[in-house]
């Protein structure tokens, strides 16, 4: 049985995410200069996850607040949520991405293009621009973050009070350091929308694909090794 209140939920996270996220990209650039330094960084690791911590705790009871389709695919894989409303899910999370990023531009026109309105990039000179090594960072990330989220957030056994502070606290980390190698996605959606809105698309197919794939790896595992058992002594 679809629930649109769930689609709602998860565009509204969405937006949060691709707004705050994004933003504090354009404001490090006005607080710190072009580069990345270590106060960028701190800053946007710190709004990405804040932004999924809170979200989290706000719509976590309606729809699960994946805000990610990295996330709602492995859901989909293991049956935690259904077809039609994992469709739903994605459809609306790239709905809110876009909306955020169009809020972005329409607020900070010339501050956010240069920065593509917080599109990554692609792999960075750390990684040699490496395809591969990008692909794979994305990848390794996307698998931790949804590993974090099945062991707390749909785990039966799981404490649910800190689950929100455990997957922003690991958005957090994740973007610490991933930023320095690849923008740090780790969902597709979050690279949807400002890519929509700045026209940039290079290396996009990258920030699908690497998530998605770490994020099945990582939900089918925690899924049948650790998730199910616990369903089943519940």
């Amino acid at each position: 049985m679809v629930n649109p209140r769930a689609w709602l939920a998860e565009a509204i996270a969405t937006f949060a995410l691709v707004f705050f996220g994004p933003l504090a990209i354009i404001l490090s650039v006005v607080a710190f200069g072009d580069g990345l330094s270590i106060e960028s960084i701190i800053m946007i690791a710190l709004a990405h996850g804040t932004a999924i911590g809170l979200m989290v705790y706000a719509f976590g009871h309606v729809s699960g607040a994946h805000i990610n389709p990295a996330v709602t695919i492995p859901m989909m894989i293991t049956k935690k949520i259904g077809v039609a409303d994992g469709i739903g899910y994605i459809i609306f999370q790239l709905i809110g991405a876009i909306v955020a990023a169009l809020s972005l531009k329409t607020i900070l026109p010339e501050i956010g293009a240069k920065v593509n309105f917080g599109t990554q990039g692609g792999p960075s000179e750390l990684l040699n621009n490496s395809i591969m090594s990008g692909f794979m960072v994305e990848a390794i990330l996307t698998f931790f973050l949804v590993v974090v989220i099945f062991m707390t957030a749909v785990h039966k056994k799981a404490p649910k009070s800190v689950y929100g502070v455990t997957i922003g606290g690991m958005v957090f980390l994740l973007h610490i350091v991933g930023v320095p190698l690849t923008g740090a996605s780790m969902n597709p959606a979050r690279t949807f929308g400002p890519a929509v809105v700045s026209g940039f698309w290079e290396f996009h197919w990258l920030y699908w694909a690497a998530p998605i794939i770490g994020g099945i790896i990582a939900g089918v595992i925690m899924n049948y090794v650790y998730v199910n058992k616990a369903e089943k002594e519940a």
